[in-house]
């Protein structure tokens, strides 16, 4: 169980990696000068990612504090998608939505996969 645990802690860094992008995209941006609130997402993968990282050599403690971060984060994520088109309609804004829609669901689901596995063992 330990190894598909640990699995489960590489994806999900992988996710964090990809929304890391996406934080250093919004910070850069011109557009959060005239749109502040875009800045939201990036202290919400900022935040997750810190909670996380401290964590990476104990998988229960690993998924206890995602359990515990993860609603704040997808909060983040559903606020962001309806901020970043009235920040711009550009492509980039586009597809960072996408992006860290997509790593709010894939940590949901390796969650749930490892919360499963925990109680197996």
């Amino acid at each position: 169980m330990t190894d598909e645990l640990n699995s489960l802690i590489e994806r999900s860094q992988t996710l964090l990696a990809h929304a890391w992008v996406v934080r250093a995209f919004i910070r850069h941006s011109n557009e959060i000068d005239d749109f502040p609130e875009l800045g939201e997402i990036g202290r919400a993968v900022f935040d997750l990612s810190l909670a996380l990282e401290t964590r990476i050599d104990d998988p229960a403690g690993y998924f206890k504090m995602l359990a515990k971060k993860l609603s704040k984060f997808e909060k983040a994520v559903e606020q962001f998608a309806q901020d970043a088109p009235e920040a711009s309609a550009h492509t980039n804004f586009q597809m960072a939505v996408v992006s860290v829609q997509a790593c709010a669901t894939g940590l949901r689901e390796i969650l749930e996969s490892a919360q499963r596995l925990s109680q197996q063992g």
